[in-house]
């Protein structure tokens, strides 16, 4: 069996490092106002207009576009073995020992930090789903496509119980931190396994579409780019407004059907924004070749299982009750502002990583644990 070294951060491609520099600011402002105690304690106008940019643009959509780059990511790593002569076994065992690992990564950034993770939950889909990394197009797309449904409903299931019964993280943490380690554990694998059918429609695409490397030329798919681009981000916005102001308060849903359908239309076209804004930022990666913007945004994106875990790291700091406690003083749009703080944060850090030559641990670790010592 033959297995090839992984990929040195000069062979790298700018436009999926670009979107995943840019999805961490998405993911921080869909899980920072979790944290909050009280989400009406801040100015109203504030509070509202954060409650509608939250919901047109980061639930249920940055995580979409997580799990299209994480399947784009699988697809590189496929394809980068078998350039390299590496056999299919061989592909296949990596991907499983990558997907045990990012289990146990996910597992012990619930317990330790927050209950908030997708990286057990993508590790378990890739242990679940490796053969369909080498499967035919059409199996990935229709697989895809019959997923999306089950997938949707799930969601909206969630965000209809969210909309009766709206609360936040603060109800759930605990006072200590002895407390706070065995509290996730009881639910994390029901919530872990149920998540997985969220994820595979994007990560599916994601490893389609790296099989044609739409991402790492994007100047060979300016066309499709730009489609996909102007109709999903207008089928994005149509489809997740409704819920953007239902969540602002602009309006009321009239009965449970209704709110049916905005939750079903809010969360189907989430995959439809993700995917579109992968697509943008590759359109963008085409002239953004240089900069200091792009190179730090670039180096944030290299990094994003490190930033992802150190978003964990600064919810837990800030917000739980054994530490600076301030999850009763912000409001949404405090803990708005936070996210994207943290997020600014972790783009100078990721650069002075960068110039100063240090990788993410965090993926260091992943490739070690993966790889072995090379």
């Amino acid at each position: 069996m033959t297995l090839t070294a992984p990929t040195s951060v000069t062979a790298r491609s700018l436009a999926p490092d670009l979107a995943r520099g840019l999805m961490l600011l998405l993911i921080a402002l869909a899980h920072a106002p979790a944290f909050a105690g009280d989400w009406s304690a801040g100015p109203a106008a504030l509070d509202t207009a954060a409650k509608f940019v939250k919901s047109l643009l980061a639930d249920n959509q940055a995580r979409d576009m997580f799990v299209f780059l994480f399947g784009y990511g699988l697809g590189q790593l496929a394809h980068r073995q078998e350039a390299r002569g590496g056999d299919w076994p061989s592909t296949r065992k990596l991907l499983r020992r990558r997907a045990w690992w990012l289990i146990a990564i996910g597992f012990a950034n619930t317990v330790l930090l927050v209950p908030i993770d997708v990286i057990a939950v993508y590790g378990l889909t890739l242990l679940v789903l490796a053969p369909l990394v080498r499967a035919r197009d059409s199996v990935l797309l229709w697989t895809s496509v019959l997923t999306l449904v089950p997938a949707t409903l799930l969601l909206a299931w969630q965000s209809v119980a969210a909309q009766a019964n709206p609360v936040t993280m603060a109800e759930f943490m605990e006072p200590t931190f002895g407390a706070h380690l065995v509290a996730s554990i009881p639910s994390w694998p029901v919530e872990t396994v149920l998540s997985t059918i969220m994820v595979v429609p994007g990560m599916l695409l994601g490893i389609w579409a790296a099989r044609r490397r739409i991402l790492d030329e994007p100047e060979r798919h300016v066309s499709l780019l730009r489609r996909v681009t102007v109709i999903g981000l207008a089928v994005a916005v149509a489809g997740r407004l409704p819920a953007a102001l239902l969540a602002a308060g602009a309006w009321t849903i009239p009965s449970t059907s209704a709110g049916w359908a905005v939750a079903v239309a809010h969360d189907l076209t989430g995959y439809v924004g993700g995917i579109a804004l992968a697509a943008a930022v590759g359109l963008v990666a085409i002239r953004a070749r240089s900069g200091r913007l792009t190179t730090a945004l670039a180096a944030l994106g290299q990094r994003s299982l490190t930033f992802y875990l150190f978003q964990a790291v600064l919810w837990m700091v800030l917000f739980y009750p054994f530490t600076l406690d301030l999850s009763g003083d912000v409001g949404f749009a405090a803990t708005s502002g936070i996210a994207v703080g943290v997020w600014l944060l972790s783009l100078l850090l990721a650069d002075w990583m960068r110039v100063a030559g240090y990788r993410g641990p965090a993926e260091v670790l992943l490739r070690r644990l993966s790889y072995g010592r090379r």
